[in-house]
């Protein structure tokens, strides 16, 4: 078992304050935006035991068999199958969505048959994984996650009285649902530029306007108009008002699928995923946008955010097996996490006692994290707070 030392990442979205608040430093003033803990090479975690600080990539490199257990470099390669994220937000990610396994493994042979640099701005796959997704809030958070239905997408964007966009509401309430979706995405994206700045312009203003009164979207409205606010002119802001508004309550999860259209917006939170940086970009961002491969991707259905919450055991119930995540309050008394199989604990609260069944003990307390390598197979925990779990089924 190994305390973690973390790196966070400073991406321009991130909150100046969230993270250090977590951690119990001060702020630097500029954006802290992701605190990653695991393996991923583009910055793993670092361990000490007993030689100085070394990075957990390495460590689990030496002996994959016994830090993962044999079932886990079985079924997922001798690499740790998931990254687990403190993620602050304090503007809009960029909109999103990500591939299957198998739409992954083909665009990454494809484009390393090319020769496209891995580093080149126009490559869509950086590896062959999936990069499925769970964020469960510690303040509240908001989001958008799936396509509204084509008749509540007509009705919210019509209500804006921006005539460049009739032409959007109609095909939405003359097709079927999942061609409507298609061709309105398509047409947004691929729309003259200055013509869709424009039209992004009267939109974002009609949605300030309607985002202070109280009609049936009036929530919705408040939430494009400060999307635009930060995205002036991008037309992924038209592009996300086919998308469903999403609030977590701390402790609610939500799960992102491949396919699924959705971005965070605001607010603090644990994200889990598959070890993978597969990202192909719908708008809301500068970064490059491949429209013929993304509408390859996307899933042009509507869907009704879950909001998830965790079950008697403490997990939060995805349809995949690159990892489990837990939530425990533990104030409802001592917990036995037996595996065979990889974890990062990570304290969002008080504080954790944790002791192998070896002896070796490591406490944690608010923002601090720890590793437990398959060989150590159970840890017993005893404390006061939040302690969240991530491992992987197998």
């Amino acid at each position: 078992m190994d305390r973690l030392t973390n790196t966070v990442r400073p991406y321009a979205w991130g909150s100046t304050t969230a993270i250090p608040e977590l951690l119990g430093t001060e702020p630097t003033g500029e954006p802290q935006a992701e605190m990653w803990m695991g393996a991923h090479p583009g910055a793993p975690s670092r361990v000490d035991r007993g030689g100085g600080p070394v990075s957990l990539a390495e460590v689990i490199a030496a002996d994959p068999a016994d830090e993962l257990g044999e079932a886990s470099v079985e079924r997922f390669g001798p690499k740790l199958p998931f990254l687990l994220k403190v993620l602050a937000a304090a503007a809009p990610l960029s909109l999103q969505v990500h591939p299957t396994l198998d739409q992954a493994r083909l665009g990454y042979q494809r484009e390393e048959e090319s020769g496209v640099p891995i580093d080149a701005q126009d490559r869509n796959y950086k590896d062959a994984n999936h990069k499925p997704e769970l964020i469960c809030a510690l303040t509240v958070f908001e989001g958008l996650c799936g396509f509204r239905s084509a008749t509540e997408a007509a009705e919210l964007i019509d209500g804006l009285g921006v005539d460049s966009l009739t032409p959007y509401v109609d095909v939405l309430r003359a097709k079927p649902e999942d061609d409507a979706l298609r061709e309105v995405l398509t047409g947004v994206l691929r729309a003259d530029k200055e013509e869709m700045a424009e039209s992004v312009a009267a939109a974002a203003a009609a949605a300030e306007r309607l985002g202070s009164g109280s009609g049936p979207y009036a929530a919705a409205y408040a939430t494009y108009a400060s999307v635009a606010r930060n995205y002036p002119g991008d037309p992924g802001v038209i592009a996300a008002m086919l998308l469903n508004t999403v609030q977590l309550l701390p402790g609610e999860a939500m799960f992102l699928g491949a396919g699924v259209p959705h971005a965070y917006l605001d607010g603090l939170g644990v994200e889990i995923m598959a070890n993978s940086d597969n990202v192909l970009r719908c708008g809301l961002t500068p970064k490059h946008v491949d429209v013929p491969e993304l509408l390859h991707i996307v899933r042009f259905e509507a869907t009704a955010p879950g909001v998830l919450h965790p079950d008697a055991d403490g997990a939060f119930d995805t349809p995949v097996d690159d990892f489990r995540l837990f939530r425990y309050d533990l104030d409802e008394g001592p917990r036995s996490l037996e595996a065979r199989t990889p974890q990062i604990l990570l304290c969002t609260d008080g504080s954790a006692e944790l002791t192998t069944a070896a002896g070796t003990r490591l406490s944690l307390h608010r923002g601090e994290s720890a590793y437990v390598p398959a060989a150590d197979e159970a840890v017993h925990v005893t404390g006061s707070g939040t302690l969240f779990r991530a491992t992987v089924r197998v």
